[in-house]
């Protein structure tokens, strides 16, 4: 009777392993005139739907900063991500709306441009982008952007931190307004996520900004956010609720266009992986392979885009 139940428990704990799955990561594209970078990144949403991922992330800036931020651009970006045959996760970047003040883009409202992404983006907070996979968000909060979803025992979270120093513009009142607000909720947001993947075995976190660029912290605290205010309420608490969770930790980002990987919290949180998505003229996605029982769980590749010759 004994060896029946042992044998019993055995089965039961082999058939609770998550299945090895993958998901893809893009962003800071397609950059560029329509007619010439739609086509180009069409293939690359083709490329993506034949690897058959389980979940596709967006890490933002669907257009580059010198193209409008029209209600036609903004809605093309839109129909794109709707173009993925796998669940979509999505999070804005600058260029969608915080950037859209320069005379470039159309010198638009940002907080218009936000609004707008909310509200025709974001129809059904419950859901991802593309097969409606069941999702939370932080919607009821006014922020239909920050979302989580549980994976095969990952917990996958997209949060609101977007270049151009996260909108902390100290010459406009309501930028800053906007900032201090939006901070607040992705820190509540963070802590929120973290708990809610206690059980599990690893957490990716998706934000848009490139928060290490020129250099994040100066040589006598080389993990702190002198030269970026925008962050220096974020990252330290990214570094503390990494730690504190001290299973793998996975962020995404972009925001520089260059696809790399590091640490960058060897003291802070050495359990945290970072990787940046390429972009730009270098459309590209990068594949990410997870299994639970493999050590670091992620494995990362470049997926490159066969409409390009680079």
């Amino acid at each position: 009777m004994l060896f029946r139940a042992c044998a019993f428990t055995a089965i039961l704990t082999t058939a609770a392993i998550a299945e090895p799955f993958t998901f893809v990561a893009l962003g800071d594209a397609p950059y560029g005139d329509p007619a010439e970078v739609y086509p180009p990144f069409e293939t690359l949403i083709e490329t993506i739907n034949g690897t058959d991922p389980a979940l596709v992330i967006h890490i933002g800036d669907t257009k580059s900063g010198g193209t409008a931020c029209s209600d036609t651009m903004l809605s093309d970006q839109l129909d794109f991500l709707q173009d993925f045959t796998a669940p979509v996760l999505y999070t804005p970047g600058d260029n969608e709306w915080t950037d859209c003040h320069r005379e470039a883009a159309g010198s638009f409202d940002p907080l218009d441009r936000l609004n707008y992404i909310r509200t025709t983006y974001f129809t059904e907070p419950e859901q991802a982008f593309g097969t409606g996979m069941a999702i939370t968000s932080q919607a009821d909060a006014g922020y239909p952007e920050n979302v989580r979803v549980m994976l095969n025992d990952i917990m996958f979270v997209t949060t609101h931190v977007v270049g151009s120093n996260n909108n902390f513009e100290i010459r406009d009142k309501a930028a800053v307004d906007e900032f201090f607000a939006r901070d607040a909720a992705n820190l509540e947001w963070l802590t929120e996520s973290f708990a809610a993947a206690s059980d599990a075995e690893a957490l990716v976190l998706a934000i848009h900004a490139d928060m290490f660029e020129f250099d994040f912290g100066p040589w006598w605290d080389p993990e702190s956010w002198l030269r970026h205010s925008g962050f220096a309420s974020f990252g330290p608490a990214l570094i503390e609720a990494a730690a504190r969770f001290e299973k793998p930790v996975l962020l995404i980002y972009g925001d520089s266009h260059v696809f790399r990987q590091s640490r960058p919290f060897p003291e802070g949180a050495p359990n945290l992986m970072a990787v940046e998505v390429p972009g730009d003229e270098n459309m590209h996605a990068v594949r990410i392979s997870a299994n639970t029982e493999a050590p670091g769980i992620f494995a990362m590749s470049l997926l490159k885009n066969p409409a390009l010759s680079h």
